[in-house]
């Protein structure tokens, strides 16, 4: 095994995979800059991982492409990984979390699967650049993260929240369409859902990305001043 692994060096070879990798890490942190400058979940390092993994699968089918059976195994792992990433990300308070670590595994699987086929010198380029996109990038992460989330570019949605007894929730639906109309803050959707055993929580997405805060402060103190409404507050987001 060990001389086939040295048998299998190639520096042009070595050269393709670097470029390949290099371009597929360039165009991903293009991608994914995008997305972090506007804060979604998938940010900068997620779709530079993804970008890296799928380029060493596709590299390594290319020098596979005379062994028909590895190639099918290599099709299994793409598959299979799949599920082993799902397992890590989490749904917690209204974020994911977790997908930095999916889209890692799946670069581990794919550099895995370079060195289970004996391409060692790509296995040891992809381990690089996996690296470089979860320590190299952390500060430019950091830096964008840090910037005002009521940039322009940020698309916010806010959501009133209204808790009121399942028995009066008409009645509370009712007071928080005239207090949202009153207040010149028309709805997009509308959601109710139970909350606990006796309560249900109302909530109404805006069409407004943004808002008037000290506005929606007084339509939620309007809202809770009624004694059909246990709760009310309101909340902006940036989940897609």
């Amino acid at each position: 095994m060990t001389i086939e692994a040295i048998q299998n060096i190639n520096l042009d070879s070595l050269l393709d995979t670097s470029i390949s990798v290099a371009a597929a890490f360039v165009l991903g942190a293009i991608i994914g800059y995008e997305r972090q400058y506007r804060q979604r979940t998938a940010g900068l390092r997620t779709n530079v991982l993804v970008a890296v993994g799928a380029a060493i699968f596709v590299d390594m089918a290319n020098r596979l492409a005379g062994h028909d059976g590895a190639v099918r195994v290599v099709a299994y792992v793409v598959s299979g990984i799949g599920f082993l990433g799902a397992g890590v990300i989490m749904r917690e308070e209204g974020n994911v979390r977790g997908l930095n670590t999916a889209a890692t595994l799946w670069g581990s699987a794919a550099i895995g699967a370079c060195a289970g086929a004996d391409l060692l010198p790509e296995a040891t380029v992809g381990c690089l650049f996996v690296l470089a996109a979860n320590t190299l990038l952390r500060p430019v992460v950091d830096r964008i993260n840090r910037q005002p989330i009521d940039t322009p570019a940020v698309e916010v949605t806010n959501t009133v929240y209204v808790i009121a007894p399942r028995e009066r929730q008409k009645e509370a639906m009712r007071l928080l369409d005239e207090a949202l109309e009153d207040s010149n803050h028309p709805t997009r959707d509308l959601v109710v859902h139970a909350f606990g055993t006796d309560d249900v929580e109302i909530e109404a997405v805006l069409m407004a990305t943004s808002v008037d805060g000290e506005k929606l402060d007084h339509v939620v103190a309007r809202l809770a001043a009624s004694s059909a409404v246990s709760q009310a507050f309101w909340s902006p987001s940036t989940t897609e």
